[in-house]
């Protein structure tokens, strides 16, 4: 599998037990749909292995307790602290409406109502404060906020989100 395949879901911060359980700190608004999976993928030194989970159970809202098999003793949970959770893109939730994941909307087109075709989106921002969609015009990158406000429409069919960005946003990029 690889991780281009797959979504982040969290990151083991900590050992529970010294039966080799592990904490997961979650990467989600809703954890409880986490909770009983089989098996995950586990980044060791870059390659994506999996992990069959014996036990798993919900720990103060936003952790997930993990009991993997083969994982039996504290030294053994000890070499998985700080590694990275991985599953399948397909196990994500279905998104519907104007809500989407950043991995999705990669090669839509944007059009604002007011400036009209801006261009391609060719990645997601978001080291920064306010997540940004960088958009491709022509060799120029643009960028727009993903902001709730600015979002008018996700056309999944058609590969198109249309926003409603203020006035000379799109300009400062084209002179």
């Amino acid at each position: 599998m690889k991780k281009e395949d797959c979504f982040y879901l969290g990151k083991i911060v900590k050992k529970y037990s010294f039966k080799g359980e592990v904490l997961a700190k979650l990467d989600t608004d809703e954890p409880e749909l986490y909770d009983n999976l089989d098996a995950i993928f586990i980044d060791l030194r870059g390659n994506l292995v999996p992990f069959f989970i014996e036990a798993s159970q919900l720990h103060k809202s936003d952790l997930l307790r993990l009991k993997f098999e083969d994982v039996t003793t504290e030294a053994d949970a000890d070499t998985l602290i700080k590694t990275e959770l991985y599953l399948p893109l397909e196990m994500l939730p279905k998104l519907e409406g104007d809500k989407f994941y950043f991995h999705e909307v990669i090669g839509f087109k944007i059009e604002d109502k007011n400036f009209g075709e801006v261009g391609t989106i060719t990645g997601i921002n978001d080291s920064t404060a306010q997540s940004l969609f960088e958009i491709d015009r022509n060799g120029t990158e643009i960028l727009i906020p993903m902001n709730d406000e600015f979002i008018v429409k996700v056309d999944r069919n058609n590969k198109r989100i249309v926003v409603d960005t203020p006035e000379g946003l799109i300009d400062l990029y084209i002179q």
